[in-house]
């Protein structure tokens, strides 16, 4: 009796060998996009650039500074600090800042500084001026 039963446990039928092998295949692909992913991952430090892409605005008095900050190092940064200072005759007059939470290798934020002086009257710096590592 024990040897019939083992005949039919050795046995698979073509139902078991297809999820057999959907399953590996599944399981082939994971490890495989793991591996590349960690071979042709950039181990740079994150390298964070801003730019003013949208021209100033003007609403009700208030003056809209659009600009958008991106990550285009390796890793990952937090905590992304960024300044906009408006200088007139070398003097500071207006100053914002913002902090981006959380901007992964290749990711773009936008945002706006609001000032209540004309930034077009001046000399405007937006810069990035922390972040740090998770």
């Amino acid at each position: 009796m024990s040897e019939g039963n083992n005949e039919q446990q050795q046995k698979r039928t073509p139902a078991e060998w297809v999820t057999f092998a959907i399953a590996c295949s599944i399981l082939f692909t994971l490890t495989g996009l793991v591996f590349y992913n960690w071979v042709t991952k950039k181990q740079e430090p994150p390298v964070i650039s801003v730019t003013q892409n949208t021209p100033i605005r003007e609403n009700q008095g208030q003056f809209y500074v659009p600009f958008a900050v991106t990550n285009t190092g390796g890793e990952t940064a937090e905590s992304v600090q960024i300044i906009a200072e408006l200088r007139v005759n070398g003097e500071v007059v207006e100053s914002g800042d913002q902090q981006i939470d959380f901007l992964s290798s290749g990711e773009t934020q936008e945002g706006a500084f609001i000032f209540s002086r004309d930034p077009r009257q001046g000399e405007l710096i937006v810069r990035s001026s922390s972040y740090k590592l998770p």
